[in-house]
């Protein structure tokens, strides 16, 4: 009797769980279409583009949005102009140079806590010490200092995986024929590993994007446009989903819906950029 995986019989059991898995993928698909469905079907009517273009003036143009889009645009940017570095290089510590375990699993436990804080906690440390503190206000500096302490774990614990993934024949390959640790990390394993960390990167701006409740307390809601590049950062700052709330918080359901339209754009170009960029990785990595 032919006993090889190629010949065996299947079973009832993983025919169940098979459909199961298949039952609870088609489930989640179907609910983020329709929620995308419903949100696109709310916002169209009240959607006009010279709201994207106009600033929020409450004679000429009370809804438009372009002032909470530049506000969003300064605090992506400037937090994962923070962020980045200090997530990438500590995973990279953490991996590459640090020796004691339980340093390594004391530092991996304290950040996945960390990711577990509600956020409107990051908020009133950021108001307090921040804010308060140090002086910086409602301000978008502030918000972007708060941002960073929220997405580091999300980016840190990312890039470890990405470059626990990268196989050890590389680096012994690499120290084999002379290198140096750094050369070996910054020309062979952060390449490969580029992937899984643009993957953290990407979760962690898509985290900026949907936040309200940090930068509530720290940002402010502030809809002006900027009258300095950088005089704009010690500035009340309010994004997108600031002014989505305040909207809710009005009772304009239609601007509501449109600015959640935006954001769900949004949110969507970020993964079709992080997809793309993993796959053009991963296929320079294949040559």
């Amino acid at each position: 009797m032919d006993r090889t995986l190629y010949h065996k019989k299947k079973r009832i059991g993983d025919t169940i769980l098979r459909g199961l898995i298949y039952l609870c993928a088609g489930f989640s698909s179907i609910l983020i279409l329709v929620i995308i469905g419903y949100v696109f079907s709310k916002a169209i009517p009240h959607f006009h583009f010279k709201n994207l273009i106009e600033p929020m003036s409450q004679l000429l143009n009370p809804e438009g949005l372009l002032g909470n889009i530049i506000n969003t645009l300064y605090i992506v940017v400037g937090t994962l102009l923070f962020a980045c570095p200090i997530g990438i290089g500590a995973a990279i510590y953490l991996n590459e140079y640090a020796k004691n375990k339980k340093f390594v699993a004391a530092v991996s436990f304290t950040t996945e806590v960390l990711s577990g804080i509600p956020s409107i906690i990051f908020g009133l440390f950021g108001m307090i010490f921040f804010g308060e503190m140090l002086g910086l206000g409602y301000s978008v500096i502030n918000g972007c200092f708060t941002l960073t302490i929220l997405i580091l774990p999300i980016i840190i614990r990312n890039t470890q995986v990405a470059l626990e993934s990268v196989p050890s024949s590389y680096r012994e390959a690499a120290l084999g024929i002379g290198s140096t640790k750094w050369y070996m990390i910054r020309t062979v394993i952060l390449p490969s590993a580029m992937p899984g960390i643009l993957t953290g990167v990407i979760l962690g701006m898509g985290r900026i994007v949907a936040e309200s409740a940090a930068l509530l307390f720290t940002a402010g809601s502030g809809y002006f446009m900027p009258r300095g590049f950088f005089t704009h950062l010690m500035e009340s700052g309010g994004t997108l989903t600031i002014q989505l709330y305040m909207a809710m918080s009005n009772a304009e359901y239609g601007q509501a819906f449109v600015i959640a339209m935006i954001l769900i754009i949004l949110v969507l170009i970020m993964n079709f950029i992080a997809k793309w960029l993993s796959s053009k990785f991963n296929v320079e990595k294949a040559k």
